[in-house]
């Protein structure tokens, strides 16, 4: 019954609006890589792209996802705090990326199936860490 709670309306339009503003983390990082890989190689492309997806999830989720539970930090300190948190979730989807794109010649060839599996592998650990560090009710 515990559980039943948990997975309410609100969660549920909670997690659907992460994995909104996650699709357009995807679009951005999939495109950065897509426009850079030919230039700087794919692995280093790869990692700007992600920087650049974590900056854009982390406007999207303050402004829509997490609006109803504010930091109370800076601005600075919130998105440093958030950029923080998202690596370790980027090493789970730079390493799903990386599995994928060298065991399946496929992948390889389109690796924008491996920014999917990646983005897919971090989606979970990235809510809940956002959730639970960086954007909580304060003063409840």
């Amino acid at each position: 019954m515990k559980c039943m709670k948990s997975l309410s309306i609100p969660f549920l339009l909670n997690v659907a609006m992460f994995g909104v503003v996650g699709v357009v983390g995807f679009v951005f990082d999939a495109g950065v890589l897509y426009a850079l890989k030919g230039t700087i190689g794919l692995y280093p492309a790869k990692l700007v792209s992600f920087i650049v997806a974590v900056f854009v999830t982390w406007l999207l989720n303050r402004m829509l996802t997490f609006k109803k539970s504010p930091s109370g930090m800076n601005l600075r300190r919130e998105f440093s705090q958030y950029f923080l948190l998202m690596i370790a979730g980027g090493v789970v989807n730079y390493l799903a990326f990386w599995i994928s794109t060298t065991f399946s010649h496929t992948v390889l060839a389109y690796p924008v199936i491996g920014v999917a599996i990646g983005s897919l592998c971090g989606m979970v650990f990235n809510y809940t860490s956002a959730k639970l560090f960086v954007f909580k009710k304060t003063g409840a």
